[in-house]
């Protein structure tokens, strides 16, 4: 039987180690958090890996801003998997689309199997595909084993119609990860419309950018 799990954005080796303790299933490791998160540094990866027991997922994104990247980004998102890869990193978050908005899925391809065996996550991207149907075929296609979405809204409670209809075309051939503001107070929302799956949360709520042991329990005391 399936069942709800919950994934931390984690911006900082702090807030890793406070998703751990607190009960989270999993840790996406980050930097950047005004931009949206970026590929985090190799060294703080790897000091987060030597202390972590659950699994690290670990972003690839060499800027903020869009979803669309240069030759030298595409060849530099590669050369960090690579690396990552050799510290045992549990999977990768990354996605690539065309100018069109539609799933650039040589790009993507590439990335998967270079990441493979290894579990990846097709992240928020998905949120400004130009079609929700098209572009889940086209990732599942690209081999993700999930997809990171807001359900197109500017946080998961206005996208909780678009992740209903993103869960039932997804069945179960890709998990639809919800996160985008998700936080204790509007998951049970959520867990109304949707069948059980993992859940993605940075669990911040002051002004710094560590997680809060109090909100990671409280999300899942929901569950």
């Amino acid at each position: 039987m399936k069942r709800n799990q919950l994934e931390i954005a984690c911006f900082n080796y702090e807030s890793a180690i406070i998703a751990q303790e607190s009960g989270a299933d999993r840790i996406e490791l980050c930097d950047n958090m005004l931009l949206g998160g970026t590929t985090p540094n190799l060294e703080t990866a790897k000091r987060v890996r030597e202390k972590l027991t659950i699994k690290m997922h670990v972003i690839i994104r060499p800027r903020g801003g869009d979803f669309v990247y240069t030759g030298e980004e595409f060849t530099e998102m590669k050369q960090d998997i690579k690396q990552l890869k050799e510290l045992g990193v549990d999977g990768f978050v990354f996605g690539i689309l065309n100018q069109d908005g539609s799933v650039n899925k040589e790009q993507n391809l590439e990335l998967v199997k270079l990441a493979s065996p290894l579990s990846c996550t097709f992240h928020r991207a998905f949120d400004v595909v130009d079609s929700i149907e098209k572009g889940l075929e086209e990732v599942i296609e690209c081999g993700f084993q999930t997809i990171l979405t807001s359900g197109r809204g500017k946080n998961v409670e206005e996208g909780i119609l678009d992740l209903e209809l993103i869960q039932k075309l997804a069945g179960d051939r890709i998990v639809i990860m919800p996160g985008g503001g998700l936080r204790s107070s509007n998951i049970k929302l959520l867990q109304e419309k949707l069948q059980p799956t993992f859940y993605h949360s940075s669990a911040i709520t002051g002004g710094i950018e560590i997680a809060d042991a109090d909100e990671i329990q409280k999300i899942k005391a929901e569950f």
